[in-house]
């Protein structure tokens, strides 16, 4: 008598031929070229000021959360985006969104160091300014180069089109995943994401409009992204009916050899050549440790592509940008959470050696911004620019010194940059960030720092201290106040305060450490190794160059 035993594979597990599209670019455009735009002139659809009958709509005042509330506002979740699940997630709290690096969307963060303080006004305070520097939305990812979403697809396409692409388990989804991603502009989410801000920016510090004689000057770059996202912090802040007549909107070029405070890096040739991409010769080595668990897994549930650790980076990068732009991406579940550390780890790498302490030409690049700021703060005029100072904008019309408001719309390494040149120390503490594995001591984080609508907001306060009123200033990023202890003359404060005047005078003597010339200009090699943790050239080695 013969005996068949029947085994039942699953189907997860078998080997699945990929469609030949696999990896191609699929695009949507809205409106349809046939449908034509709309014209607020359409006598079939007049707008609002021609139905009229709007009812009345008395005012209300202004509102001031950060100085009647008892506790701070706190943004804690992601709106219509999907959270994903992590390979093998287990019982605890991991959030994968929170692992992206500077792709990550916005949260509040809970503290810098500083946890019996937040962004309400200090008791005996009273708030007189307030000055905001914020990031972009989330966007669409730039670039084809290796390691981008993009490569991965254009790599998967090549390799789908000859036929013999078969996958399963995990990667059974990759049969028919087209590329889906534009590039560099605003996604729908990002929009949420800076009408949020804007609407958050009005209900904190509203109450400050009533300072104002004259419209206020807001500023931007002019990437597409940046002006979307700057619109949509006005429509945010000022309302849609409103935004245009509100406010001037500066737009200022950012293009190489323009001077731009807002994109530094555009006239500093050091942020552009090896020393400005060491951060990526730096997270390569980690990517080679981190990611050969993943490699050795998932290369058993495709055959005909031999993946790389570029593809996995890739991969990743891919979960990231999906999720923004389109709420949920497959890719995010095929990671484990140690894969996903590592991954954010990855970015800190790249953050800290190419646009934060670790590079020579950082601190550099955020002069500019920072000479603007303390001309801001003592209503001083810019008299002498040596650094990405644009000296044709430096007017009453498009950088007046008497707003109680000021709001500026920047990009991720900027915001960085500016952090390293302002000498915000609790960042960097630790530092320098090895190569071969995550320091527990960490305190370097790129998530909490420039995830996507990051923003720092500077409060000038008016204070009872010792009997007299004196003014002061602290500084809130993602809604957790920051040390300011790295500026000479800012002493330990439970609450992040500096009397203005020290605060003035520390920025000015760190300024005079910086030189602007040597490290953006200068042909120079990062030191072996690079232990550099303050954003310059070490002065010392400087007689080698």
């Amino acid at each position: 008598m013969r005996l068949s035993i029947l085994l039942l594979v699953p189907a997860s597990c078998v080997a699945t031929r990929v469609s030949s599209f696999a990896g191609s670019t699929s695009t949507a455009v809205f409106p349809p070229p046939a449908a034509g735009t709309a014209s607020p002139n359409d006598p079939d659809f007049p707008d609002a000021s021609h139905v009229g009958n709007a009812g009345a709509t008395p005012t209300g005042d202004e509102a001031n959360v950060i100085a009647t509330a008892r506790v701070a506002p706190k943004v804690k979740t992601y709106g219509p985006l999907v959270k994903p699940r992590p390979l093998n997630k287990g019982q605890g709290s991991f959030d994968v969104l929170q692992h992206l690096g500077n792709l990550s969307p916005f949260r509040s963060v809970d503290s810098f160091g500083l946890p019996d303080s937040d962004e309400l006004i200090p008791d005996g305070c009273k708030l007189n300014q307030v000055h905001l520097l914020h990031r972009h939305g989330a966007r669409y990812p730039n670039g084809q180069s290796e390691g981008t979403p993009a490569a991965f697809a254009s790599t998967l396409h090549a390799a789908a089109s000859k036929g013999k692409l078969k996958v399963s388990s995990r990667l059974r989804f990759l049969q028919d995943w087209t590329f889906k991603l534009g590039a560099d502009g605003l996604t729908p989410f990002g929009r949420q994401e800076m009408l949020d801000l804007g609407v958050a920016f009005r209900v904190k510090y509203g109450e400050l409009l009533k300072g104002f004689d004259k419209l206020p000057v807001f500023r931007t770059t002019s990437q597409a992204r940046m002006v979307d996202s700057a619109l949509n912090f006005a429509v945010g802040f000022f309302g849609v009916q409103n935004y245009l007549q509100d406010y001037h909107q500066l737009i200022m070029i950012e293009a190489s050899g323009f001077n731009n405070t807002l994109a530094s890096g555009a006239v500093c040739p050091n942020a552009n050549n090896a020393i400005g991409n060491f951060g990526r010769v730096q997270n390569a080595k980690w990517a080679n440790v981190y990611l050969q668990p993943a490699l050795k897994r998932l290369s058993q549930s495709i055959q005909g592509l031999d993946l790389t650790i570029s593809d996995l980076v890739g991969m990743q990068m891919t979960c990231a940008y999906e999720t923004v732009a389109l709420g949920y991406s497959s890719f995010c579940r095929i990671f484990n959470e140690k894969e996903w550390e590592g991954f954010a780890y990855w970015n800190d790498l790249l953050f800290w050696y190419s646009f934060g302490p670790g590079n020579p030409s950082v601190a550099a690049q955020g002069v500019g911004y920072v000479q603007e700021l303390l001309s801001r703060l003592s209503r001083t005029p810019i008299s002498t620019f040596n650094s990405s100072t644009n000296s044709t904008l430096a007017n009453d019309i498009s950088f007046p010194l008497d707003q109680p408001m000021y709001v500026d719309a920047t990009h991720d390494s900027v915001m960085t940059a500016i952090f390293t040149t302002m000498n915000f120390t609790s960042f960097s503490r630790n530092g320098p960030l090895p190569v071969d594995r995550i320091p527990k001591d960490q305190t370097y984080f790129v998530q909490k720092l420039a995830p996507f609508a990051s923003n720092l907001v500077g409060q000038v306060l008016s204070c009872n201290t010792d009997s007299a009123e004196s003014t002061h200033i602290r500084w809130i990023l993602n809604d957790a106040v920051v040390p300011l202890t790295g500026i000479q003359g800012c002493r330990t404060n439970k609450d992040g305060l500096c009397p203005l005047p020290a605060f003035i005078s520390g920025l000015q003597q760190r300024l005079a450490e910086i030189d602007y010339e040597f490290d953006c200009f200068a042909n120079y090699t990062i030191p072996d190794p690079d232990l550099i943790t303050d954003g310059r050239f070490p002065p010392a080695l400087r007689k080698n160059v």
